[in-house]
């Protein structure tokens, strides 16, 4: 791979305004790669004013005679770095990336461009203290406070709509005709942002877990989270083996939730000391919302909700615990996150329509709102939030369980995006599709077509029957024959 690297270089010299990209190694990449840098306003109406670099990073083509159009990544969060995911990125994109190069940029206020990075919380900390919801709000506001005295701290230029011409800026600097733009979660906004504000830039798009612009993200959670909660009820009842062993688990739940506020004992999960804490309804619903997520981990939370409901509750940390350890490099710049959802969410909070689930509360919107109420706002178009008809082929993936983006917005995104869009439904999975089973040939295939008529009759087929996974049982004493 070494010996390609001065040819990836000498190409892009001869681009026009081509960054200065270097040889450099990624963490999780086998292979070498080219990082490179581009300076960019920070206010856009400011081009004389302060700015800031954008940092991006190449996975060169392994083949000689490679593509012109390479694929650009956009990751999620909002917050997420692209660079910091360049491991499972080359892993998802490996047949991909024969042909065509792999663009990994850091958008404005995440990984090296700019971050918006807020000091986390103390993980030994007692965890009656992490748990406070107040003092997570004291927490953000004071990182508000000192992020808006960093050079690139004016919080109002961190907008969707600012990053994607950043992105733009990037492509040029390759000096790539057309790009394939790929992106998961919040990235899936930025994707339909860049279509819309470029479409002549776009060959092939796929978005997967959709989080269009008009979803109103504090909003969605508890009625996205409680239908994924419904649908693992419902699994369990109609499996032989969950229901016979965890009958009434709602009602279990909801017995559960009425005894709250409560003063439970606990081991911290990291300093292994005994506590108590005040367990509220609020934090119940976060501990149960974050493994619906992923099957796998949801699998376990009939066997959590019933050692709840007599008192015991060490599994649902333990499960709950077991999702916020899995975050690790996908970890999120705080700021970001809050200086675009709330530039671009919290407007259209109090017209949106969804309702609260029973069993998952509005607790997030209540924070949300609280952090937002003193966070600077950028300004964003009203355009912003139409998604106008795709000039390419488009492939919209969802997670039929999937508790933050379910198909319901995927849906809603096909049918803005038109003739050209297609939505894939892959019934039992959770968040984000890219990467279970045959789904990485499905998105290789996508993209290499040849026509866009070939690329949306790409056959799905071979996920669309992947099962749930069956209701954890633990081991108990005397039950292994």
């Amino acid at each position: 791979m070494k010996r390609l690297i001065p040819l990836v270089l000498a190409a892009l010299a001869g681009a026009a305004g081509a960054a200065p990209l270097e040889p450099c190694r990624l963490r999780g990449v086998q292979h070498d790669a080219l990082c490179g840098k581009l300076a960019r306003p920070l206010d856009p109406a400011r081009p004389d004013g302060p700015s800031i670099d954008i940092h991006y990073a190449v996975l060169p083509a392994l083949a000689r005679n490679k593509k012109p159009d390479p694929v650009f990544f956009f990751a999620g969060g909002p917050g997420q770095s692209a660079i910091d995911l360049a491991g499972g990125m080359s892993r998802l994109f490996a047949r991909v990336s024969n042909r065509r190069d792999v663009v990994l940029i850091d958008q404005r206020g995440t990984g090296r461009s700019a971050p918006l990075v807020c000091t986390p919380p103390d993980p030994t900390r007692p965890l009656r203290e992490l748990a406070d919801m107040e003092a997570v709000q004291a927490r953000l506001e004071r990182c508000r406070d000192e992020l808006r005295k960093l050079p690139h701290g004016d919080l109002r230029q961190y907008t969707t709509t600012i990053a994607m011409a950043d992105v733009e800026a990037v492509r040029q600097a390759l000096g790539a005709a057309q790009v394939n733009i790929v992106g998961g979660s919040y990235g899936t906004r930025a994707v339909l942002e860049y279509q819309r504000q470029f479409p002549q830039a776009v060959r092939r798009a796929v978005i997967d877990g959709v989080a269009p612009p008009d979803m109103v993200l504090p909003a969605t959670f508890s009625p996205d989270g409680q239908a994924a909660f419904d649908a693992l009820l419902a699994s369990c009842e109609k499996d032989k083996a969950c229901g016979s062993r965890f009958p009434d688990l709602r009602a279990q739940w909801r017995a559960t939730l009425a005894t709250l506020p409560r003063e439970v004992s606990l081991q911290h999960p990291v300093t292994g000391v005994a506590e108590k804490l005040t367990l509220t309804r609020d934090m119940a619903a976060s501990l149960l919302r974050g493994p619906l997520y992923v099957p796998a981990l949801a699998s376990a939370l009939p066997v959590a909700i019933s050692e709840a409901a007599q008192g015991r509750f060490e599994p649902l940390f333990g499960v709950a615990g077991a999702m916020s350890g899995r975050r690790g490099v996908g970890e999120l710049a705080e700021g970001m996150h809050f200086s675009v959802v709330c530039a671009e969410d919290m407007p259209r909070l109090d017209r949106a329509a969804d309702l609260p689930g029973p069993d998952l509360g509005d607790g997030f919107s209540r924070l949300y709102r609280a952090v937002c109420a003193g966070w600077p706002r950028g300004a964003v178009p009203e355009a912003f939030y139409t998604m106008p008809p795709a000039q390419t082929a488009t492939l919209v993936l969802s997670g039929g369980i999937d508790p933050v983006t379910p198909p319901r917005h995927g849906e809603r995104a096909a049918k803005a995006l038109g003739a050209k869009a297609r939505h894939v439904v892959v019934p039992q999975a959770g968040h984000g599709v890219m990467g279970i089973g045959c789904m990485r040939d499905v998105l290789f295939r996508f993209i290499d077509a040849e026509s866009e008529a070939d690329a949306l009759k790409v056959d799905t087929a071979c996920v669309e029957g992947i099962p749930r996974p069956p209701a954890f049982q633990p081991i108990r004493p005397g039950s292994a024959s």
